[in-house]
Order: structure tokens, then sequence, then C-alpha cells
């Protein structure tokens, strides 16, 4: 039964997982021609996609409401009502683009956390304001993207990820390098790019949502629906909860690049080398996590509280094994993964000093994602946002700036990153007795 259920996981999270890993592809596209444009350019993308992620992601974590709501009805045998959600939820992106664009255009609070180089302050905020345009786009895009994955029909999002890199790959590399035939543009190039792939994946969301035969049963477009004050209620009380865990997350991420920041662009961009590298492994218990809510989301619309706890069993069991090999993997090949980044003998020590603590925490990840994941499919948000406030502000980003800054022997930028392990094992720790007990609650 156990091998049934790792079964049904892997064919929903694999192609999750290649889809994110394209989608991540972006930003190391970015990364890798930036790192040999020069050195503030790479710092600012360093900075500023930090403060865009942050933003985009907190938005999106809201919107990630839609796919318990989704799974549920989904399992309830309740189909009709599934376009209704999802054209709420389109609503919900709309609204929410509006104080993303204005954070872009306004950083100012995020920039002043650090003291950044004028240099690439000046690049960063350029950069943010040319992503600020293409806010909307990506926001209604993230809710397709969650819709889908609630059906479990994660394919078409790995087509449009691919398309979108590739475009994305070719635009900023004749943007960045000026071999468009004008000047270098340097991280502008990749701001510009960055717009373009975020229209071009929504028109591919809208025609796959228009044309596509396995989402015609569920009429997306019929019966439009303007936005609605109860249905967006509801939605906004499964979604912020998420929205700010995802904040939170990330955001210790972010304003561990500001705060790093302060100690030279070679510094920085070093922890920029790493931060990608982390994101990368993130993609793999991410890809798990989310097909285990969309099991858990589907059994509890049918009550079938034994079918949900196997599902867990199965994403726990994939996500931990996995993400040891993971690991284990980015310890043996640290030299050439630093490598392939930069040329800068400088940035690659810094980035070789700083890729054991992501090896080590592989597997207290994965423990952490599945279980909050697992916790959104019985719709329990509020105290697993609880606990990522205490381990990833509290431990990983206070916890860090203590040791980076403030402790007897201080560590820069490897006090960020032991924080961050110690964060996320604690967070595992939490999360997981926190599903213990909602398995048992529901079970009872």
């Amino acid at each position: 039964m156990l091998v049934h259920h790792c079964r049904v996981l892997l064919a929903h999270a694999v192609p999750i997982l290649f889809a994110q890993l394209s989608s991540m592809g972006m930003m190391v596209i970015d990364t890798a021609l930036l790192g040999h444009h020069g050195t503030d350019d790479l710092a600012a993308v360093a900075v500023g996609g930090g403060i865009y992620i942050s933003v985009v992601f907190a938005l999106v974590g809201v919107l990630q409401a839609v796919a318990p709501t989704v799974a549920h009805l989904h399992g309830a045998g309740r189909d009709s009502e599934i376009a209704a959600a999802l054209q709420q939820a389109f609503w919900l992106a709309l609204l929410l683009a509006i104080p993303g664009v204005l954070v872009l255009f306004h950083p100012d609070p995020l920039l002043a956390l650090s003291r950044i180089e004028p240099a690439v302050e000046a690049k960063a905020r350029a950069y943010l304001a040319l992503l600020a345009l293409g806010m909307p786009a990506i926001l209604l895009y993230r809710t397709f993207h969650a819709f889908c994955n609630a059906l479990g029909r994660p394919r078409p999002l790995l087509l449009i990820s691919l398309g979108s890199t590739l475009l994305h790959g070719v635009v900023a590399s004749l943007l960045v390098t000026g071999a468009w035939g004008g000047e270098a543009l340097g991280v502008i190039g990749c701001g510009l790019s960055n717009v373009v792939v975020s229209f071009f994946s929504l028109f591919c969301a809208a025609a796959y949502l228009r044309i596509g035969k396995p989402l015609q049963r569920y009429r997306p477009f019929a019966g439009w629906r303007l936005p609605q004050r109860s249905a967006l209620a509801r939605l906004l009380r499964l979604g912020l909860p998420m929205g700010f865990s995802h904040f939170v997350e990330i955001s210790s991420f972010t304003l561990m690049a500001l705060f790093v920041a302060q100690l030279g662009a070679t510094v920085v961009a070093g922890h920029r080398i790493v931060a990608n590298l982390a994101a990368i492994c993130y993609m793999l218990p991410l890809a798990l996590g989310i097909a285990t809510l969309a099991q858990v989301g589907q059994a509890t619309g049918t009550r079938d509280w034994g079918r949900a706890e196997r599902s867990i069993g199965a994403g726990l069991l994939l996500a931990v094994s996995l993400s040891t090999l993971l690991g284990i993997v980015v310890w043996l090949f640290g030299m050439p993964l630093a490598a392939a980044w930069t040329d800068d003998p400088a940035v690659q020590a810094v980035a070789l000093g700083l890729l054991g603590y992501v090896a080590f925490y592989q597997v207290f990840d994965a423990v952490q994602t599945v279980a909050a994941h697992a916790l959104r499919g019985y719709r329990v948000t509020f105290a697993p946002m609880c606990v990522h406030v205490l381990c990833f502000w509290g431990v990983g980003l206070f916890g860090g700036w203590w040791l980076a800054f403030r402790s007897p022997r201080p560590m820069g930028a490897g006090g960020f990153w032991l924080a961050s392990a110690v964060s996320l094992a604690l967070a595992s720790v939490l999360l997981g007795a926190l599903l213990r007990r909602a398995m048992r609650v529901v079970g009872e």
C-alpha cells in the first residue's frame, strides 16, 4: 500500500519538480550571466531578487488557498463548484498585485535594513521597478499553477516552465551581454526579460484553460462571477496564514542577503551563489510537499483519513531519503558547482565556505516542508505560521545576525547559514508534532 502511494506521489511530484527547476533556471541564468558580467550587477540581483522573491512568494502563498479548496471540492465530488472558486482566486490575485507593485516601486524600508554600496543599490532599485510591471501577470499565473496542482495535473505547468525558461535564456543573454546589437544592459536586461516571460506564462495558462481538454469538465470561464466578499473572505482566512508563512520563510533568506550585503560585494555575491543552490535543492521537498497537499486535500474531501495518513507517510519517506542523497551530492561537488557560477576566485572561496551548511540541513528542510504542506491539506494553517515565525525569524534570522556580527567570535555570512540549519531542524520537530496531532484529531 505504501509503495502505491509513493508511486502516486512521484507521478505528481516529478513533473512539478522539473517545472520548478525550470523556473529556478531563470534565476540560475541571471546569476550565471551577471556573474560573468560584473560583481556589482550580481550583487544587485542578489539584493533586488531577494526582495522580489519575498514579496511574490508572500502573495503567492495567499493565493495557494485555492489548492486545498479545489482539492477538497474535487475529492468531495463537487466539481461544479470549482470554477467559481478559481474565478474568485483570480480576482484575489489582481487585488494582491496592487500592494505588490507598490512595494517593488518603493523598496526603501527594505533597503534601509542594511548598508548597501550606492552603485549596487541604484541597480537593485532599477531592477525592482522593472519586475513590478510583471507582478499582475505572475500572480494570475501562480493561481493557475495552484489550481492545476490541486487537481493533480502538473504536466501543463512543466511545459509552460520549460518554454518560459528557454525564452528567458535567449532574451536575457541578448540583453545582458549586448548581443542584441546595443548596449550591454546587465541587471536591467535580466529585469526586462523577466517581465516578458511573466506575460508569456500567463498567455499560455489562459490558452490552456480555454482549450485544454482535461480542464473542460470544470468549465473555468463559464458564468464568470464578479468579486464576492464571502468567497474572498474564505480564501483570505485560509490563505493569509499560508502567505505569511511563505513570507517569513523566504524573507528570512532575503533579509539575510541584506545583512550580508554590508560585508561587501564579494561576500554577497558568494552568498547569492549558495542561496541559488539552496533554492534549487528546496525544489525537491517542495514538489513532494505540493503533491502531498493535493492527496491529503482530496482525501479529506472524501473523509478517507487512512488515505491521507498513507499519503503523508509516503511523502515523508520520499522527501527524507531523496533529500539525504541530494545533500551528499552538494557536499561532494561543491567546487564545480561554485565554479559554474563565477570565475572570481574570491567569490568561489566564499561560496565554498557556505555550501556545507546547505548539504547538512537538507533532511530537516524535507521534513518541515512536507509536514507544512500536509497540514495545509488538512486546512490547518495558523499554527504552522507561528512555528515558521519562531524558527525562521527568531532562530534563523535573529540568531544568524547575532552569530554573524555580535557573538564573541563573529562568523560573518557563515553565522546566518548555521542559524538557518538550526532553525530548520527545530521547524521539522515542531511541525512534525503538529502534524501527528492533526492526524490523531481528524482520525478520532
